[in-house]
């Protein structure tokens, strides 16, 4: 009996979580207009990573998970009918010392923010530079 009363407020903690979990990451991906993980060499024809989609009038932004062995330079560009856009992106790390020890985080520096005049089909075309081995995810979001 009194497993079963510690177990019921046990079971409804974790039923919030996990409803509380699914809306958060919901929302996100909701805003996620272009996601591209580029982990594999496969992907790439002729050393590039080229894809369509469809943008809506709005603001955008990039975003990057990167890590230390990303292309050092990643270029993108973006073309459409009334819209052309490119950005050779550089890798730069931050280091973080913690007293004990130092990490470092990842982020690519360069414009981020874009401004689309109306809706198209835009043409996107990543160049990781010669390095199709380094891993990133790039995402286009709505700003």
């Amino acid at each position: 009996m009194n497993k079963k009363i510690l177990m019921i407020p046990i079971i409804m903690i974790i039923t919030v979580f996990v409803i509380n979990f699914s809306f958060d990451s919901s929302e996100i991906e909701n805003d996620i207009l272009f996601h591209v993980t580029l982990a594999d060499p496969d992907l790439y024809t002729n050393g590039v990573y080229i894809d369509k989609f469809t943008i809506n009038k709005g603001e955008y932004f990039f975003r990057f998970v990167p890590n230390g062995s990303s292309p050092e330079i990643l270029s993108i560009t973006l073309d459409g009918k009334n819209f052309d856009f490119s950005e050779n992106f550089k890798l730069e790390g931050t280091s973080h010392q913690t007293g004990v020890s130092e990490y470092f985080t990842w982020d690519y520096n360069g414009q981020k923010i874009i401004s689309i005049s109306d809706t198209q089909e835009i043409s996107i075309t990543i160049n990781p530079n010669g390095n199709i081995m380094g891993s990133v995810t790039v995402d286009i979001l709505e700003n």
